[in-house]
């Protein structure tokens, strides 16, 4: 049998995948792994007792825009990098803007309060225990990522799987806003994305083992 005979017959029943096929199973995988997520805060840590008054207010709307931004960028890093074709890193680079942006409102923020108060800014009153709750909200959605990526073709495994941690721990702390009083963009900067970058080192890590296919 000659090579085109063999292209042949391999491919001869293959169905054409939808378009938006990745997309889809993305999306399901993280609905799953966010409602765990969201049980979660609902049952162990529970909603900030003034959520619908935080809601009103701009501070927290600054927090959603900064992990939403960042886990819609990392999603989208995800979806290319599914797929078994070469992509160049630096494709990835609007990951940055939402940690740019983010630290510019720190930045002016600072500016506006005396130099005496920036400890208690940054530090806040939960920094010891931030970081580690949004890596534990991250842990269900980057397993329901894991199983999306049953269906899944990717190459660069180490990319991925930090791609991954990154969109899971986006996510998570979006729904930890849910249940965290804090209100210092400096405070968001520092403690909420080093619990993005804990997931996202974890997924580099362990990418490779569980994306291989």
């Amino acid at each position: 049998m000659n090579t085109d005979s063999l292209i042949e017959q391999l491919s001869k029943d293959l169905k054409p995948v939808p378009r938006r096929a990745v997309g889809r199973r993305l999306l399901l995988g993280l609905l799953i792994g966010g409602g765990v997520a969201a049980l979660l805060v609902a049952a162990v840590l529970g909603f900030r007792s003034d959520l619908g008054l935080a809601m009103r207010g701009i501070n927290f709307w600054m927090k959603w825009a900064y992990t939403i931004s960042l886990g819609a960028s990392a999603i989208a890093a995800v979806a290319r990098l599914a797929r078994p074709e070469p992509v160049a890193l630096r494709a990835f680079w609007p990951v940055a803007v939402p940690f740019i942006l983010l630290a510019g409102i720190a930045m002016a923020e600072m500016a506006h309060v005396p130099r005496a108060d920036w400890l208690a800014m940054w530090l806040g009153h939960s920094w010891t225990k931030c970081p580690w709750l949004v890596l534990m909200l991250a842990v269900p959605i980057f397993v329901g990522l894991l199983w999306s990526f049953r269906r899944f073709a990717p190459t660069r495994l180490r990319a991925t799987g930090a791609a991954a941690g990154l969109a899971a721990g986006a996510w998570a702390a979006t729904l930890y806003c849910l249940h965290c009083p804090e209100v210092s963009a400096l405070f968001v900067l520092t403690w909420y994305s080093l619990g993005i970058l804990l997931a996202a080192a974890i997924g580099a890590i362990v990418g490779p083992r569980f994306l291989r296919w």
